[in-house]
């Protein structure tokens, strides 16, 4: 008797869910990084994504928790997806530089690298990257059939023919300032509109 589709969703869930949990493992065992005896921040939410959140470096209060987005960031954004009606759960984030390392020229590059395998697992349809830094990153990793994203806040471009990016300004420095979080605000709305135009699964 042939699967049905949400069996096949189902086996698709549980693969994802595999391989991102054998991927933190490597990462946790990892020793390219000089991170002594702190534990690498690990990327967090739906392990099959629309919606791929994607800074370069971690936070003091990513690093005491061991997770991305945690802390006064992850709850601005939690926020504006709200705002954007939509659902924050169904959202994944990460960070290129995982292990808490004094200078972020410490990070090896086949570890920024492993992020090509989370966009792989995760499958999003659009991944928001946070800042100039995200986005050097990102064209440095030549994902197979990518086109290079131009350092173009706020406007929606094809990174391949199934994933579009959108640059916006570093959350972790727009909430310092009234007019940088409005700038942020204003490059961030454009996830909403291209939400609102998805097609109905």
């Amino acid at each position: 008797m042939p699967a049905t589709d949400d069996e096949i969703r189902e086996r698709y869930l549980d693969r994802a869910i595999r391989e991102l949990n054998l991927l933190s493992r490597e990462i946790q065992e990892c020793t390219a990084c000089p991170r002594g005896s702190l534990l690498p921040v690990l990327g967090s939410g739906h392990p099959q994504a629309d919606v791929m959140l994607l800074k370069y470096a971690p936070l003091p209060s990513e690093i005491e928790e061991g997770v991305a987005f945690y802390g006064r960031s992850g709850t601005a954004l939690m926020k504006s997806l709200r705002r954007l009606q939509m659902d924050p759960l169904a959202v994944y984030g990460t960070l290129f530089v995982k292990c808490p390392v004094a200078d972020t020229s410490l990070a090896g590059p086949d570890c920024l690298a492993r992020v090509a395998e989370e966009i792989a697992i995760v499958s999003p349809k659009i991944i928001v990257l946070m800042g100039l830094d995200a986005l050097e990153a990102l064209n440095e990793l030549a994902l197979p059939l990518a086109s290079p994203v131009e350092p173009i806040v706020g406007e929606l471009q094809e990174l391949t023919p199934q994933t579009t990016a959108l640059l916006v300004p570093n959350i972790d420095v727009a909430l310092d300032e009234e007019q940088t979080k409005r700038a942020f605000w204003s490059a961030f709305r454009a996830l909403g509109r291209w939400y609102a135009e998805l097609p109905p699964y």
